[in-house]
């Protein structure tokens, strides 16, 4: 490594250790409101409150308006951590944060208007080209529905995927907008069996005028090639789309830590019902069931922190990753879904069946993760071929989302 990424890399790991040491601390406020904010379906504003003055959704803020600019590995382990004290809110914070790293490829014009008026400002965002625009004078007028925007009821601002097209109504270009929330309505249609308090509701745009310096195109984006004039930043080098699916990773980790956490904590306490044990703990089949457990977490964790260095590291370089890197991050992000969801699978078959109990905290871990990792950018299948794709050199592959 150079002088200067050494230092780039030493500073952060000063950062990501009170990162986490913060978002450790911020736990037990969001364990205590876990309950609620899976009732109320976003989360509560003790809850808001609290990671907005952790200051942890401005991981991914440039450091010019006050933000921690830091890596996508320090990025995946606050995650992790916020993710051990409910799931939705972890999800909304990583979900706020990689729309701030978006912002961050804007010009320094959009970011002025996002974050010069309110360093804390959070977006909420559907990337998928959904909208319609229009071009006129200085920009365009934008009109569409924008499902899943997860933490759309606590946004300031709105990240929506838009679309151009030509007379013959052939789409010409496609990119990302940025839009006052103010300037949008969002409609409550978020009604899931997990990831309750996510609040991933649909934003609605009707004739909102765009302008020019607050769009980014996707087909120059998806090559790494973005509009921020502050090209010496490496985080805002990071590939787009690898990026954007590895962070859906952090939240199910946590969830799933938090299920081992839990069975464990009740293992010396519970016997197994209709045998001789005393404890659970006493039994090599519950041994065995945890060990399982403990392990897939481990190798969730370790294949997101690969991920996340390889993207950090070819970022330091100012290099964008070849296509079979690219596809390594989807397929390394897919694991980690399904090896979170595993493993909570084998925590319940280990706890027993009062783990579906309606206060039973099990109940609503499990659920979180059989939403979560259902994305369907994280589909186990799909990222298969997609990777074997990419080693083979099969051409096309099956999605230009790589």
């Amino acid at each position: 490594m150079t002088d200067t990424t050494t230092r780039t890399v030493a500073t952060d790991l000063v950062n990501r250790d009170q990162l986490i040491a913060r978002a450790r601390e911020v736990r037990p406020v969001l364990q205590k409101n876990a309950a609620e904010t899976d009732s109320l379906r976003r989360l509560p504003e003790e809850v808001v409150r609290a990671i907005r003055d952790s200051g942890l959704c401005r991981l991914m803020v440039p450091k010019r308006f006050g933000g921690y600019q830091t890596s996508v590995r320090t990025y995946i382990e606050v995650m992790v951590e916020l993710g051990q004290g409910c799931g939705s809110t972890a999800w909304v914070a990583s979900l706020i944060n990689v729309c701030a790293w978006l912002a961050a490829l804007f010009p320094e014009r959009a970011q002025k208007d996002v974050w010069g008026p309110n360093p804390d400002a959070w977006i909420a965002g559907s990337l998928a080209p959904n909208g319609i625009a229009l071009p006129v004078e200085g920009g365009w007028r934008v009109s569409g529905r924008w499902p899943w925007a997860s933490g759309s009821m606590h946004a300031q601002w709105v990240a929506c995927g838009i679309h151009m097209e030509n007379e013959k109504g052939e789409m010409t270009n496609l990119g990302l907008s940025l839009i006052p929330i103010d300037e949008v309505t969002v409609e409550d249609t978020w009604f899931m069996v997990g990831m309750k308090g996510t609040g991933s509701n649909t934003i609605i745009a009707k004739d909102a005028f765009v302008p020019e310096h607050r769009f980014l195109p996707y087909p120059p984006a998806f090559e790494g090639r973005y509009r921020t004039e502050h090209v010496d930043e490496p985080v805002y080098r990071v590939a787009l789309v690898p990026v954007t699916v590895l962070i859906l990773a952090g939240s199910q980790i946590g969830a799933a830590r938090a299920a081992l956490d839990y069975v464990v904590s009740k293992s010396k306490t519970r016997g197994i019902t209709h045998t001789t044990f005393p404890s659970q703990a006493d039994s090599s089949g519950f041994q065995m069931l945890v060990a399982d457990a403990a392990m897939k977490i481990d190798t969730a964790f370790l294949h997101a922190c690969r991920a996340a260095d390889d993207l950090d590291r070819a970022a330091d370089a100012a290099r964008h990753p070849d296509l079979t890197e690219r596809a390594r991050v989807r397929m390394d992000t897919s694991l980690a879904a399904k090896y979170a969801r595993d493993a909570v699978e084998l925590l319940v078959q280990a706890h027993g069946t009062s783990s579906l109990a309606d206060h039973n905290p099990l109940q609503r871990l499990w659920r979180d993760v059989h939403v979560a990792s259902h994305h369907a950018i994280t589909e186990w299948q799909v990222n298969l071929e997609v990777y074997g794709r990419a080693l083979l050199g099969v051409e096309p592959n099956i999605t230009h989302l790589i």
